[in-house]
This record gives C-alpha cells, sequence and structure tokens, in this order.
C-alpha cells in the first residue's frame, strides 16, 4: 500500500502518518525500487490502534508506552491513569457548572467586573449605591484582581476584613464619604490640603490587617507603581501617606 492508500484505509491523514513515523509510533516500511514506502497490513494495524488510543484520550507519549515491546507502562495501567484524569476534569467541570448555574440563577457576582464569587457580590451589594464613585469601582475592580490571583485562604482573609468595615455600624456611610474625599481629588494636585484629610480618613477606615507588614510604601516595586499610576497624584498620594501612617503606627 501506498502512504495515502494506508492513511485512507484507518481514517487519518498522510500528515498523521508522518507523524507518527517521526515519533516512532509507527515503523517506516521498506521502500519499492522506486522509492515509495511499501506499506503492510501489519502497519495498518498499529496504526489503526494509535487512533483507537489517541480517541480514548491518551497523549502520544502514552501511546508510545504501550506500543513499546519491552519497557514503559502496560496498557491496564495507562488506561486506569486516563480514567483518573479524566474523573478529575469531570469534577472540576462539575463544579464549574455549578458556579455558572448559581450566577445565572441569582444574579450575584454578574456586577461590571464580574464574575466573582458569592463573598465578593455580597460586599459590592452593600455599597451598591456607590456605583457613580470613580474611585469605588476603581476599589471593585482591584478586589477582583485580589480574588482570581491570591490563594483562596488570603482571598477570604481579604474579603472578611472589608466586610467587617462595611458591616460595622456607619461602616458603608463611612465608605460613601471617603470614597467622596478620594473622587474630589481627581483633578487636584498631590500638595492639596485635602490631600492629608483623605488620607487621615483612610488610615482610620483600613483595617490594619489589609496592609502588610513591611509594605513598600513608596512603590519602589513593581505592582505598587503600577497601582499608584492608576490614580490621579492627589489620589495616589493619599494612599501613599495612608500606608505611612498605618505602617508607622504599628512601631
Amino acid at each position: 500500500m501506498r502512504i495515502g492508500e494506508l492513511a485512507a484505509a484507518v481514517g487519518v491523514t498522510t500528515r498523521a502518518v508522518r507523524h507518527y513515523h517521526q515519533l516512532g509510533l509507527l515503523p517506516e516500511p521498506e521502500r519499492l525500487g522506486n522509492g515509495y514506502r511499501d506499506y503492510t497490513l501489519r502497519h495498518a494495524v498499529v496504526l489503526a490502534r494509535v487512533r483507537r488510543l489517541t480517541e480514548l484520550g491518551l497523549g502520544l507519549a502514552e501511546v508510545r508506552d504501550v506500543l513499546a515491546d519491552d519497557a514503559g507502562k502496560d496498557l491496564l495501567e495507562v488506561l486506569t491513569e486516563l480514567d483518573e484524569d479524566l474523573a478529575r476534569q469531570e469534577a472540576a467541570i462539575r463544579e464549574r457548572r455549578e458556579r455558572l448555574r448559581s450566577l445565572l440563577e441569582s444574579g450575584d457576582g454578574l456586577s461590571a467586573e464580574g464574575p466573582v464569587s458569592p463573598g465578593l457580590a455580597a460586599l459590592f451589594r452593600e455599597t451598591g449605591q456607590l456605583t457613580d464613585s470613580p474611585m469605588a469601582a476603581k476599589d471593585r475592580e482591584l478586589l477582583a484582581l485580589i480574588e482570581t490571583s491570591a490563594p483562596p485562604e488570603e482571598r477570604e482573609r481579604l474579603t472578611g476584613l472589608i466586610g467587617g468595615v462595611l458591616g460595622a455600624p456607619g461602616g458603608v456611610e463611612q465608605a460613601v464619604t471617603l470614597y467622596r474625599l478620594l473622587d474630589e481629588l481627581a483633578e487636584a494636585g498631590p500638595d492639596d490640603p485635602r490631600v492629608e484629610e483623605a488620607a487621615q480618613a483612610l488610615a482610620a477606615c483600613v483595617p490594619a490587617g489589609l496592609v502588610p507588614e513591611g509594605a513598600d510604601v513608596d512603590g519602589s516595586d513593581s505592582f505598587l507603581r503600577a497601582f499608584y499610576a492608576d490614580f490621579a497624584p492627589a489620589q495616589a498620594e493619599a494612599i501613599r501617606r495612608m500606608l505611612r501612617i498605618v505602617t508607622e503606627g504599628r512601631s
């Protein structure tokens, strides 16, 4: 058989056949006097097995193990590992679908920054009246970023800290006042006297556990530099002063 006839008989492409040759999955046949490869029924049998194994979900390296004559894993071991891996994927898909169903049914977490976790969605609801505040919107974006990148235990800790502030008597009203102060600094310079007022208000509102020990106040850290750059100069200065107030208060 020619390579095209072999590929057609097994239901693969000639490109796949050549690729399997390169990987050592399919032995190279003898060449005829005219230089063409001469494939036998044995090649078709092996190629069909490769196709069946890949359709089960095995990677080509795993197929090589199965086809190896003298070493590697036997078929039962490889298929058992594949079944366990598929079970993990299945569980992860179920978990994702449950979350999607919850989001679709309740609408929680479908804010402009969403989707977010139920805990963070609850925080956003508590400050629902701040939708017109640009600074509040930035805070929500930052919280969504942290939720995406931080480990689960850190996400829960931060959500708990912020929830504690908002849930305290007058907490939401305090946040409204604070965001108003910061929004008013959008067009101000860093030496505006209102910067100190906003910094003091922030320091009084932000829980100590929200600012890590040894915080990089001045922004030599690249992430903090990008963080400051996202705010107007006066707003960034207010946040910088707040961090100094909190960190110096610990000493």
